[in-house]
């Protein structure tokens, strides 16, 4: 079988029909164990279809395939779509489009829309881990998503598309390492502080950002810098935040490339895909998708989705 899908070609070699998708799947998910989605007993029954399990407690007895309870849950699609489309989003830089997944897959835009946001929930950023706080040369900036006001309907004139008519996005960066970003209500002080002060880790080597006053009161970091854009400085020795400013213009490029247009709503599926990705780059093809399907837990609804 074939251990490295550095291709589409190599992945339908390598899955040519759903049970093998099924093995693949069930080989991750129960890398510890099988278990119930239902009640999280231990002991099942397997189906002589290789397809199907029920739990062998009393109390639930429940019938289940490998996909309840995971992104895949209550999809008509076939695993190999899904597998199919995992692939794209895993190994595309700048992810893609529900349009040109429609026309690949051979599935409705909607379809392809829901599909990319499951797999969206699935890349989604956990919280934090205190433990793992960036250490290194770490780099913080804010970027501001979202169309010109002058582009906005009965907007033409007053507002002139500063950073109020745009939507927040806090990030860090430990330069060769971890990146984190998250979509922001508002880039107030306490909020860009805040958000420093959750994924810095107060002994890191350096920590740099640009002049904006929510950083002039920082404290317990003696080792920030700040570089002033505004008086034409970019590089203070090993000062500078180009690692950061890397990722926004990744992200712009995502959005306005691929995407041309997202809603606030569910920018921050989008920052997490990102973000999934730049953390998984040193791994290969075959390895970024199997981090993935090692977080499909939870199912995420259209009900949910669009509320």
């Amino acid at each position: 079988m074939i251990t490295n899908f550095d291709s589409l070609f190599d992945l339908m070699k390598a899955f040519p029909n759903e049970q093998a998708c099924i093995d693949h799947l069930r080989s991750i998910r129960w890398r510890n164990g099988e278990f119930c989605p239902h009640c999280g007993s231990d002991r099942l029954y397997a189906f002589s279809d290789r397809r199907n399990w029920k739990c062998a407690e009393a109390d639930c007895r429940k019938r289940f395939s490998i996909k309840v309870g995971t992104i895949f849950a209550d999809s008509k699609l076939p695993l190999q779509k899904w597998f199919m489309a995992i692939w794209m989003i895993t190994n595309h830089p700048k992810g893609i489009a529900s349009t040109t997944l429609a026309k690949d897959l051979d599935i409705t835009q909607k379809t392809a829309w829901f599909v990319l946001h499951r797999l969206r929930h699935a890349a989604r950023t956990r919280s934090f881990n205190s433990a793992k706080k960036l250490r290194g040369k770490v780099e913080v900036d804010e970027t501001y998503v979202g169309g010109k006001a002058i582009n906005k309907h009965g907007r033409r004139s007053g507002d002139g598309g500063g950073p109020g008519s745009k939507t927040p996005v806090i990030g860090a960066i430990e330069r060769k390492g971890h990146v984190v970003a998250r979509v922001l209500d508002a880039a107030s002080q306490s909020e860009l502080q805040r958000f420093i002060h959750e994924v810095v880790s107060p002994a890191a080597e350096l920590l740099v950002t640009d002049a904006h006053p929510a950083y002039a009161t920082l404290a317990g970091f003696p080792q920030h810098q700040v570089v002033n854009h505004s008086k034409g400085e970019y590089r203070k020795g090993d000062a500078h935040t180009n690692s950061i400013e890397s990722v926004w213009a990744l992200l712009k490029r995502q959005i306005v490339g691929v995407h041309h247009w997202i809603s606030p709503k569910h920018l921050d599926r989008y920052v997490g895909e990102m973000t999934f990705r730049l953390n998984r780059r040193e791994l290969t093809v075959t390895e970024r998708m199997n981090s993935l399907f090692a977080h499909v837990e939870g199912r995420l609804t259209y009900k949910a989705l669009i509320a």
